[in-house]
Order: structure tokens, then C-alpha cells, then sequence
């Protein structure tokens, strides 16, 4: 069982930066996969980021691509989507999930998410 919690949403403007965490309970999470999706009001939720369980792979969604940053601290349990150069259209909900596998599939466990909103 892994419990994930999100933090360090907020409102930006156009242009700025924010960074998300998403703490990790549990024994296990260095052997989890890790991701970030996001859901704009009234849209399907959607692929923004992932990392493999050693930070060796990521993927990107291609809207995503040379602006954002996954990482990871195994130590600290804890997963990162630096956020750059954001855009209004990077408005939505962003959550955390984990998959049970290395490079990365599909979630198992997901967290409560944290409102990202960029005004223009």
C-alpha cells in the first residue's frame, strides 16, 4: 500500500514557475514507477510526466516537453514536477500516482491531487 500527497500547487502567472512534491508513504516506493497527470475542468484526466523507480527514464507528454522536469529523492520518499515557462493552458489539477512497475505502466495508487492555476 503506498499513500501519496501532493503540495505546492498554486496560482502563477503566465510565464512563471511552480514546483510539486508528492510525498510517498510506504517501504517499497524506490521499487515504484512514478507519475504526474493532470485534469482541466471539464476535460479528460491526462499524461503529463513520468520516471522510471532508479530516475534513470522519464517520459513527457509532448505539450509538457522542455518545460517541465521530473525528478526524484528516493531517501525522502518524495517526487518532483518542476514546472517552467507555465502557460494558462497548464491550468488543471495535477496528481501524483504511482505504478508497480520500473520504467513505468499503468497507476495503482494515486494521490488526492494540488490545483495549479495560471492566469494570463
Amino acid at each position: 500500500q503506498v499513500q501519496l500527497v501532493e503540495s505546492g500547487g498554486g496560482l502563477v502567472q503566465a510565464g512563471g514557475s511552480l514546483r510539486l512534491s508528492c510525498a510517498a508513504s510506504g517501504r517499497r516506493f524506490s521499487s515504484y514507477a512514478m507519475g504526474w497527470f493532470r485534469q482541466a475542468p471539464g476535460k479528460e484526466r491526462e499524461f503529463v510526466s513520468a520516471i522510471s523507480w532508479s530516475g534513470g527514464s522519464t517520459h513527457y507528454a509532448d505539450s509538457v516537453k522542455g518545460r517541465f522536469t521530473i525528478s526524484r529523492d528516493n531517501a525522502k520518499r518524495t517526487v518532483y514536477l518542476q514546472m517552467n515557462s507555465l502557460k494558462p493552458e497548464d491550468t488543471a489539477v495535477y496528481y501524483c500516482a504511482a505504478a508497480e512497475t520500473t520504467d513505468w505502466g499503468t497507476p495503482r495508487y494515486w494521490g488526492q491531487g494540488t490545483q495549479v492555476t495560471v492566469s494570463s
